[in-house]
């Protein structure tokens, strides 16, 4: 840069940083707020009006980092609009419907111009003066038509952007970089690398075919404006999970969250230790606030959707997207994409559904445990002296099963709730109303899998006629439990002593004393998928629903391996159990055209109810 354009840039610059907007920050420092917790509010809500960004304010009143001086990050995406944007938006859902998700689900889609950077809060106005000056001086050579050619290898899939129409808008990155470095003291990294719009990523080798047929279904010819979006981003928590609460939840201890539909909460899974079964540890971005929080009142969400847009500048342009990949002109028949092949309908599919009664396996998690409630001490509470049990609260069960080494074995293999047994029964009243045929059932040895197992048959009317079948193959990843042993689980004598109808007859894949203690996750996922396959095999041939009864963790290692998916990383797996609610269910159904298991909808709803804390009379004073 010349010396006499260095002077005026820096007139400019010091010009800028003098420059506040009034409209915006003195409302804010008249209602009282510090400048700094002012500013800061104004660039989180991406500085629209003084009333959200006050807003913001009183809802972070609680905030232990509201005057910390971290800065957001910031970065620049050029993003489609229009027609092609639907098309996209469509391939986002299909491609999530058939493949599952994948790192490109993450983000809404676009082309990447600069990473992300920091700003400091009273200089992102001078982001949006530097995203104008460079949009205009590019505006008359930017390109009027971008072609797209689709890209395709093992672990990636998207379209690149043809060299000169990558060039011209590089140049643009470039000048927003240097404006911006300039106005706002920023160090922004351009992008130089392969411009390209991303489709989908990491995803499993086998789902390739799959997402280039979708992709290719792109037509070209969508007219589209391009937009270069800034966006922002809260830089604490990059590497977290991201949340997004579906019920309204009031706390009933001061270390929880207050949930409301819509919150996002932030989740690191690192930090979980303090977390028991079925709850997290996250911070909330609408307050701020760190707390517990009930993870089945949640679902996992982008990570994008916590971002803040901040300022927009428009292209108009004419896209030709050429959806042929390198070096295929098979594609193309003169000049023209063959037809795609589109996936069926999701109505036709119902309807062939309807029409073709198929095999069917339906894996549900156990009721509530009564540890689940009361904590790892529950047996102390119903035990007396002399080792006799009395229920202490009405969610403790009415009474235990013997066991030949005393109430002792139950500290490792507890038994269900009595709101357990009630979801378990609830839960067999719907499958009944649903009209499903249950031909065979399974579970896993735990007290807990068989008393549900029990209650659901008996609300199915077919406690008679099926007996249960136990399946060690089934039971929890030994890592998972207490010391250094397997726990000591009841026999199938004392089960029928206990009016268990169990079979005595059924060779499990795995014997109850092949269980190793803290076995690694590949032996426990290879001993799962061996089990699922043994019970698929022992089922009668003709049509009918199988039940699996199981812990949390089988509704994804024992139904991945029927899908003919391989193991999730063993971390993403653990995050994935702790999500999974009492009597959860996953239901596969066998393509008899194909010979595969695909996954459906459950013939019933989810279970979802509030906590119930404890209550002692003798704290209760009456007021006068």
């Amino acid at each position: 840069m010349a010396a006499g354009e260095t002077q005026v840039y820096a007139k400019v610059n010091s010009k800028l940083k003098g420059r506040r907007t009034p409209s915006l920050l003195d409302p804010l420092l008249g209602l009282g707020f510090p400048a700094h917790t002012a500013l800061k509010a104004l660039a989180a809500t991406g500085r629209k009006t003084a009333e959200e960004a006050a807003d913001w304010l009183h809802r972070h009143c609680n905030d232990p980092s509201l005057d910390d001086p971290i800065p957001q990050e910031y970065a620049l995406f050029l993003c489609p609009t229009g027609s092609l944007l639907e098309k996209l938006e469509e391939f986002w859902r299909e491609s999530k419907r058939q493949c599952t998700k994948n790192r490109a689900h993450e983000v809404f889609p676009h082309i990447t111009l600069c990473d992300f950077f920091t700003c400091e809060d009273q200089k992102v106005e001078c982001l949006y003066e530097a995203l104008k000056r460079a949009g205009d001086r590019l505006l008359g050579s930017f390109p009027s038509v971008v072609p797209l050619v689709l890209h395709s290898s093992i672990s990636y899939l998207g379209f690149f952007v043809s060299d000169s129409s990558a060039d011209v808008i590089r140049e643009f990155a470039m000048m927003f970089a240097t404006e911006a470095a300039v106005l706002a003291d920023c160090t922004v990294k351009p992008c130089t690398k392969q411009l390209h719009l991303t489709l989908a990523h990491k995803f499993y080798p086998h789902h390739q075919r799959t997402l280039e047929q979708l992709a290719r279904a792109l037509h070209p010819g969508h007219s589209c404006q391009w937009t270069a979006a800034l966006y922002s981003r809260d830089m604490r928590f990059v590497h977290y999970q991201t949340l997004r609460a579906l019920f309204q939840y009031r706390p009933q201890n001061v270390d929880e969250l207050t949930l409301t539909p819509g919150d996002y909460i932030f989740v690191d899974p690192t930090q979980q230790d303090e977390a028991s079964e079925g709850w997290v540890i996250g911070v909330s971005q609408r307050t701020g606030c760190r707390g517990f929080l009930p993870e089945n009142y949640t679902e996992r969400t982008r990570e994008c959707d916590t971002w803040v847009k901040h300022r927009t500048y428009t292209f108009s342009l004419a896209v030709d997207l050429n959806s042929r990949k390198d070096g295929d002109a098979s594609s193309r028949r003169n000049g023209e994409l063959r037809p795609p092949q589109r996936p069926r309908s999701v109505g036709s599919a119902q309807a062939l559904q309807a029409t073709i009664r198929r095999k069917s396996v339906l894996v549900v998690r156990h009721g509530e445990r009564v540890d689940q409630v009361f904590g790892k001490s529950w047996l102390q509470q119903c035990a007396t002296p002399d080792g006799k049990y009395y229920r202490p609260d009405l969610n403790f069960p009415c009474s235990l099963p013997r066991r030949s080494s005393g109430i002792k074995d139950f500290e490792s293999d507890p038994p269900l709730s009595s709101c357990g047994v009630f979801q378990s029964r609830m839960a067999g009243e719907a499958l009944r109303d649903s009209g499903i045929h249950v031909t065979s059932v399974f579970t896993s040895p735990a007290l807990r899998c068989v008393q549900t197992a029990k209650h659901i048959l008996e609300e199915l009317k077919l406690e008679k006629k099926l007996k249960i079948r136990v399946e060690p193959g089934i039971f929890e990843w030994t890592k998972w439990e207490a010391g250094k042993t397997t726990p000591t689980l009841m026999t199938l004598e004392e089960l029928k002593e206990a009016s268990f109808d169990v079979c005595t007859e059924y060779w499990p894949a795995f014997p109850l004393a092949s269980l190793m203690p803290a076995e690694s996750y590949d032996e426990y996922v290879d001993r799962c998928a061996v089990s699922v396959e043994h019970i698929v095999s022992s089922c009668p041939q003709d049509v009918g629903v199988t039940l699996i009864v199981g812990h949390g963790s089988a509704l994804d290692s024992c139904v991945r391996p029927l899908l003919g998916l391989p193991p999730r990383d063993s971390s993403d797996f653990a995050q994935l159990v702790r999500k999974i609610p009492s009597l959860g269910m996953c239901f596969c159904e066998e393509n008899k055209e194909g010979g595969k298991w695909e996954l459906a909808a459950p013939p019933v709803k989810t279970l979802t109810h509030g906590s119930n804390s404890a209550f002692n009379w003798r704290n209760w004073i009456p007021g006068n």
